[in-house]
């Protein structure tokens, strides 16, 4: 099973590698952004799978995402680190 956690750009790197950040926590990601329809920018909201951007999101939509997946680890006795 694959989760697909939504992740913003916070930087452009060469060779089109992107550094985004997981929610609001500690995780920074290095990602290929080759398998994007289309370009992003930083503060973009990407899914990610594999070391690859695959998906750009709607803020709100990322947004909410994050929020239920917060609600979901608080549900079930976690504490959500993103």
């Amino acid at each position: 099973m694959c989760l697909a956690i939504p992740a913003k750009v916070i930087e452009k790197r060469e060779n089109g590698m992107l550094r985004a950040t997981v929610g609001n926590g500690p995780t920074c990601l290095t990602v290929s952004d080759m398998l994007l329809p289309e370009p992003v920018e930083i503060g973009d909201y990407i899914i990610v799978h594999a070391g690859f951007a695959l998906h750009k999101m709607d803020r709100t939509e990322a947004e909410e995402s994050l929020r239920l997946f917060r609600e979901l680890a608080t549900a079930s006795g976690e504490q959500a680190n993103f």
